[in-house]
């Protein structure tokens, strides 16, 4: 089942995407209090899900899929968490810039950070450049949806927390105009980093959620992404260093995974911190992955004047 978060005139709703068009749940819904968000659709668990999919069923007022604008699926999570250098062959082409080495699996563990909710924007949505890099780069991802209450789970267990997967690109400032000119600290590099991922929205996210019982190995899938129709990123999820399995039962560890919760698992090599070719202005970046679509958006303008803090 496709899950959507769709707009009319600046109003949202949620959909399930069918191949004739969007069935709007909160209209579809028999009873009172149909959920409002695809969140609140995960957090009463199981019984919804089944109930959509009797709706999904029904062909009864179809929306035509042209006429609405699609959001991010998941809005307002609790948490988005990424993982860094989840490829080996992304650590080879850029690991020394950031700090990364070319260890095995058994020998390191995986990289989590952490992003505010402002990063997400939906399908073809403008985003934004922000006023303090020169260098924006793209990274393809398969996002993870947390489907229920995660803590201290096995790598045997983890998929079954897993609601859903859709695609995020996680974009990435490569420099960054504040720390031009200024003293180098220890973990500045760090924190550059991290800012480098916080800008308002610097993660598009979907088309759709996807619901894990319709993905029959989430270790196979192809991601392509390209920019202007050319391809720079070509890879499958077999390559991850650390699987969703490894992926969800580690950040269980450290943090109680709750319905919603949204993880993108690392971006495969090609990105353009490797080569240079960095995006530009107008750049249209297409995203796909196997069974989920491909999203679509375009960068912004490059501000004139950029960021230059304290004076």
């Amino acid at each position: 089942m496709k899950l959507v978060t769709y707009s009319t005139k600046k109003v949202l709703s949620i959909a399930i995407l069918t191949d004739t068009g969007l069935i709007d749940i909160p209209s579809a819904w028999k009873g009172p209090n149909p959920p409002r968000s695809v969140r609140q659709i995960l957090q009463r668990g199981r019984t919804c899900l089944q109930t959509l999919a009797a709706i999904a069923g029904s062909e009864d007022a179809v929306i035509n899929l042209d006429s609405v604008g699609l959001a991010a699926p998941i809005q307002a999570p609790s948490k988005i968490l990424a993982l860094a250098g989840n490829y080996a062959k992304h650590i080879k082409e850029v690991g020394t810039k950031i700090g990364m080495s070319s260890s095995t699996r058994m020998t390191t563990t995986p990289r989590p950070f952490i992003m505010p909710p402002n990063v997400l924007i939906g399908p073809d949505e403008t985003i934004p450049w922000p006023a303090y890099t020169e260098e924006i780069d793209y990274e393809i991802e398969l996002a993870v949806v947390i489907g229920k209450t995660a803590k201290d789970v096995s790598e045997k267990d983890a998929l079954d927390y897993v609601a859903g997967y859709t695609i995020t690109n996680d974009v990435s400032a490569r420099s960054v105009t504040f720390k031009e000119n200024r003293t180098q600290r220890p973990w500045d590099e760090f924190y550059d980093w991290l800012n480098g991922k916080w800008a308002d929205g610097f993660l598009p996210m979907g088309p759709y959620l996807l619901t894990a019982d319709e993905v029959e190995n989430v270790q196979n899938l192809n991601l392509t992404l390209k920019v202007n129709g050319q391809i720079r990123q070509n890879s499958n999820t077999s390559q991850m260093i650390y699987s969703v399995a490894d992926i969800v039962s580690f950040l269980s560890h450290l943090v109680t995974l709750e319905p919603g919760d949204c993880i993108a698992t690392g971006t495969p090599s090609g990105v353009a911190l490797a080569t240079g070719n960095f995006l530009k202005a107008g750049d249209r970046i297409e995203a796909t992955i196997d069974k989920l679509g491909t999203l679509k958006n375009t960068l912004g303008p490059k501000p004139e004047k950029l960021y230059q803090p304290l004076l």
